[in-house]
């Protein structure tokens, strides 16, 4: 009973110990959510109901761009980038549009309440401007088709840009408002340039766009000033195209094609507008080109395609040959050769398309055939000079001490393969030149033209030649193509002298190569008297280093292993590692022994009895009694 009463007592105490605590609980609660409304009521309302969102749009897209095939002119990935990035966005936001039957869900100023929003709403936007400018980039250009799709492709990306302004004007900070204003009249401004209408708008938006990268370009670290530097810079030729077709800019062809030549993916559109503008002004000029004048010949040109590439890789042949020729780096000439070479060869597929759909008619199929002898040969001279170029930068770096590592220093085997070449375009352009029946005094003199040329070829593949047989160590060798070479260098020069219109630029490279050639020929003379002279003394050092073993294991073969093969151990100059003669002490070998028997069935084997066939001894009558 008193055990009873004692522990309801103890019961009642932790039962009011425990109101206790949850009353001073509540009321500490009670105290912090005052707190907390009075700290609410000193915050402004506006920030509470319209948070701000920051999106550095220029840098997010920019990334983008890059890393998803952007560097290399690849908008069919960059789309699908998008694509799948709209994909994640959607899914992670729980913003999908129903399963089975499409859902159309807007997004609106009540629906952004956080950042992915905005970015739902900018990778749309870029989805449908980067399928526009797939189809504006297409090989062949679009056709109509195709270029209706892409305007309504653009006014796609407008609408979504227009609606990313909107958006970010209300629920994003300044700098991103004002970015995405940029972009919004960025994506305006394509669109009217890509319909060839009202350029004073499309002038107006570029300016508005560049006008607010200039300002965000002066604050913000230096990746992000980098980058608005560089959008300005992308912008500043669509402006001028424009200025340009609205009538208040002197901008003539020449200084568009220069435009041109900028990279960025906000001037794919303009590259692909002035292509087209050339592409046309080609055709309106090529209607008047009937004839092709080649070496006194005189082609007529029926088909129209041949003739736009004709007069197209004609008018990259005045940049090369041009007044500015000397001005423009290597680097760009080889590009401009790459482009004639396309044209031409793009004009002899057509050459020879005619000539297969040609009637029976002899002399359409003969001016065909002179015409595609023709741009074969002009062929053979742009390839000559172009490889001539790529010697030219190789020479300028032979003799060049390696600064950085990642520098490459030309080898004298580079420019012997380099002259293996010429010597093949020359004999190919000499037996093409010479190919004809009729020739006329031209193609003899452009055959002999090829001789010389050819002859110069010989002597400077040869002294390079022997330039790579001295870094070796072979003196004789070399002594003998340097003399080779100065005798080819020799007869060239007089053969050119004799020419009535001599280049004196080649003539003055042929002298200095004659004088190279022979004062190497007596350096490496020299050089292997004094070397003859201390074979003996070498031979015997390098004897006396010749081991037993040793402990080189990068030796491929031991002497006594290459005893039939005629070859010198120590009598190379460029030997680095001292010869072994054999391995000691020897390895062990097997050797044969007789085998080892071990009978452990004898013991357990039952014989059978013999003493049946065994001989009994036979005793007489008195042994019997006596054994």
């Amino acid at each position: 009973m008193f055990l009873a009463n004692k522990k309801r007592k103890k019961k009642g105490e932790s039962e009011l110990r425990k109101r206790s605590a949850v009353s001073s609980t509540m009321a500490k609660q009670k105290e912090t959510s005052a707190m907390e409304i009075d700290d609410q009521s000193s915050i402004p309302s506006d920030q509470i109901s319209n948070p701000k969102f920051s999106v550095n749009v220029l840098q997010l897209l920019k990334s983008a761009q890059m890393q998803h095939g952007l560097r290399f002119g690849d908008y069919a990935r960059y789309r699908r980038y998008c694509t799948a990035r709209l994909r994640r966005l959607y899914k992670s936001l729980k913003f999908t549009h129903g399963r089975l039957k499409y859902t159309k869900r807007p997004i609106s100023i009540t629906t952004v309440t956080e950042v992915r929003f905005l970015h739902v709403v900018l990778y749309t936007a870029e989805r449908a401007w980067s399928h526009a400018m797939e189809k504006k980039t297409l090989p062949d250009g679009p056709n109509a088709r195709q270029r209706s799709y892409l305007i309504g492709r653009l006014r796609k990306a407008v609408k979504w840009a227009s609606l990313f302004q909107e958006l970010c004007s209300i629920k994003g900070d300044s700098r991103t408002s004002l970015e995405a204003e940029a972009y919004a009249a960025y994506m305006k401004g394509s669109l009217l340039f890509e319909q060839d209408q009202n350029w004073d708008v499309a002038l107006k938006c570029f300016k508005s766009a560049r006008a607010v990268y200039e300002e965000l370009g002066k604050y913000g670290d230096l990746e992000n000033q980098v980058l608005c530097r560089e959008r300005v810079e992308e912008l500043e030729p669509s402006i001028r195209y424009c200025l340009h077709k609205i009538g208040e800019s002197n901008l003539q062809t020449s200084e568009l094609v220069s435009i041109g030549e900028m990279e960025g993916p906000a001037l794919d559109l303009f590259k692909a507008k002035l292509e087209a503008a050339m592409a046309e002004a080609r055709s309106q000029q090529a209607a008047s080109m009937t004839e092709f004048h080649w070496l006194g010949n005189r082609f007529p040109i029926s088909n129209a395609k041949t003739r736009v590439s004709i007069l197209k890789a004609q008018e990259l042949e005045k940049d090369i040959h041009g007044s500015a020729a000397d001005s423009l780096p290597a680097e760009k000439k080889l590009v401009l050769y790459d482009k004639i070479f396309a044209a031409y060869h793009e004009a002899r597929s057509c050459i020879r398309n005619d000539l297969v759909t040609a009637a029976n008619s002899e002399n359409v199929k003969d001016e065909l055939s002179g015409l595609d002898k023709a741009i074969g040969a002009i062929l053979g001279q742009r390839t000559i000079e172009r490889n001539q170029l790529l010697v030219k930068i190789a020479k300028s770096k032979l003799n060049k001490v390696r600064d950085d590592k990642n520098e490459k220093v030309t080898k004298p085997e580079e420019l012997v393969r380099l002259y293996d070449l010429l010597l093949q375009n020359t004999a190919d352009l000499s037996d093409l030149v010479s190919s004809g029946r009729d020739r006329k005094m031209e193609e003899i003199a452009l055959a002999e033209e090829c001789e010389l040329k050819s002859m110069i070829f010989r002597a400077e593949r040869c002294f390079y030649l022997a330039k790579s047989y001295s870094s070796a160590g072979k003196r004789t060798e070399a002594y003998a193509l340097y003399s080779r070479a100065h005798s080819l260098a020799d007869a060239a020069l007089m053969k050119l002298q004799s020419a009535n219109a001599a280049d004196q630029v080649i003539i003055n490279e042929l002298r200095t190569l004659c004088n190279e050639s022979r004062s190497n020929s007596y350096v490496e003379h020299a050089k292997g008297i004094m070397e003859e002279e201390k074979a003996p003394e070498n031979l015997s050092k390098k004897i006396s280093n010749i081991s037993l073993n040793g402990t080189d294991k990068k030796m491929e073969k031991l002497l006594m292993e290459k005893l039939d093969t005629y070859e010198s151990a120590v009598g190379e100059a460029n030997m680095k590692v001292a010869p072994r003669i054999e391995t000691f002490p020897p390895a062990f070998q097997p050797v044969p022994r007789n085998p080892i028997v071990l009978d452990l069935a004898y013991n357990l084997i039952d014989f059978p009895s013999l003493d049946a066939r065994m001989k009994k001894d036979k005793k007489g009558f008195i042994s019997r009694f006596w054994g």
